[in-house]
């Protein structure tokens, strides 16, 4: 096994229930950057709300945010960004409407969600990612029914009861893709790991995809290797397992 980058979910994979990286994870992570390995970030989240895990654990290369939508290098600077079309967004909008359902998204000037709205008009954000979190299982599948038709749309989740949505062939996979592009690496030399649906397409294109022991089923499928849980230091585990083959 010949792994030059770790890719690493946070919720569910590298943060426990409380949104803290336990110091089994975080050590185990300075001994992969000891061994020359790159750790990116790979996360649903919005550079707001990560960036303050990237510094504790020290600044990787490069960080991918938004499910693939945005990516940062070592000074978060852009160096990539794929938005939602207006009006796809449009569309998304009227959906949760017609539905009365939560949503949430994250955009270029902030993060808004159904008790922090937007305060312009559509037209007046630059729309990264949109999802709905919706209890009812009989209601999220009829939107998701919806959804899925529609080719435009990347669909995946980031836990069971929630929606996550990225333009068509935004995932965090394309986005490795290009980081490894700019190391000079090849899929083949990635460790991913993760835990839901918006992990599996990265999972699936590395050369060691692992999934968190408290995965979705279909991301353990999807999966090389079943690590343990996040609240059991899942991620040490794994690349504990790689460092070790690499000895």
């Amino acid at each position: 096994m010949d792994i030059k980058l770790i890719a690493l979910d946070m919720d569910g994979t590298l943060v426990n229930h409380e949104g803290e990286v336990s110091p089994e994870n975080e050590q185990a992570i300075q001994r992969a950057k000891e061994k020359g390995i790159h750790v990116v970030l790979s996360t649903g989240r919005s550079l707001f709300t990560c960036r303050d895990i990237s510094d504790e654990l020290g600044r990787s290369s490069y960080l991918v945010t938004v499910n693939g939508g945005e990516i940062y290098d070592y000074e978060y600077n852009l160096v990539d960004r794929i938005p939602l079309d207006i009006d796809l967004v449009k569309q998304l909008w009227a959906l949760k409407e017609e539905h009365d359902v939560y949503f949430w998204s994250s955009t270029s000037q902030g993060l808004f969600n159904s008790r922090k709205p937007f305060e312009q008009d559509i037209e007046s954000y630059n729309w990264l990612k949109f999802g709905f979190d919706i209890q009812d299982d009989d209601v999220r599948k009829v939107m998701l029914d919806e959804l899925v038709k529609n080719e435009a749309l990347e669909i995946t989740n980031s836990s069971p009861t929630n929606i996550e949505i990225n333009p068509a062939g935004v995932n965090k996979a394309a986005a490795l893709v290009k980081v490894c592009k700019w190391l000079d690496l090849s899929m083949d030399q990635v460790m991913a790991v993760g835990d839901s649906m918006n992990d599996i397409a990265m999972i699936r294109e590395a050369g060691f995809g692992v999934a968190m022991g408290n995965a979705q089923e279909a991301v353990k499928e999807a999966a090389d290797w079943v690590t343990g849980i996040n609240t059991d230091h899942g991620v040490a585990q794994a690349i504990d397992k790689v460092l070790k083959e690499m000895n």
